[in-house]
């Protein structure tokens, strides 16, 4: 039972556009697995640094790509997104450990974030209310139709996820979990 009694929310993948699945792996993360420290928040004891992602298989005429960490359990009635990153060249397949945050080491050129639920433009890690249920946390790679999602650093999330129904070509996804 948790502190914060209320029923399970949809996974946000099953309420948007179905759209063909490629592959999305991770040196840091496994699919279904709990989400190591390391890309936990510091708020929550962890280290707060993005995950190592890599895909392969979306489709030939992708422009750009997109990469999304939002948490559909957070306690707000709209979910958290702890992660939203734009305008990836489609030329990269990879993100190394850390790129989602600080000096962005390893960020391809063009990508920006966008402001996340904490209020900053990078990664943000996990950091559920101590005691409450299983939180998911859904990784995805979008494959878009465009090279440019012609917005900028400063729209919401919800904004971006407009945007994303409507250009996105397919999605890779890796879901990892988290609780304290």
């Amino acid at each position: 039972m948790s502190l914060l009694d209320r029923g399970t929310p949809p996974d946000p993948l099953d309420v948007l556009p179905v759209r063909p699945l490629f592959s999305l792996t991770s040196t840091d993360l496994a699919d279904g697995s709990a989400l190591p420290l390391a890309h936990v928040d510091p708020s929550a004891g962890g280290a707060g640094t993005s995950p190592q992602l890599a895909w392969s298989g979306h489709p030939e005429q992708a422009e750009s790509f997109a990469v999304t960490c939002y948490d559909p359990d957070a306690p707000t009635g709209s979910g958290f997104w702890h992660w939203v990153l734009v305008d990836v060249p489609a030329s990269a397949t990879a993100l190394p450990t850390g790129a989602g945050g600080g000096a962005f080491p390893g960020l391809p050129a063009g990508a920006y974030h966008v402001r996340n639920d904490y209020g900053s433009k990078e990664y943000g890690g996990a950091a559920p209310p101590p005691g409450d249920v299983v939180h998911r946390y859904v990784f995805v790679v979008h494959a878009l139709d465009v090279p440019k999602l012609e917005i900028n650093d400063e729209v919401s999330p919800a904004v971006v996820g407009f945007n994303l129904a409507f250009h996105t070509l397919a999605r890779a996804v890796l879901r990892v979990t988290y609780q304290r």
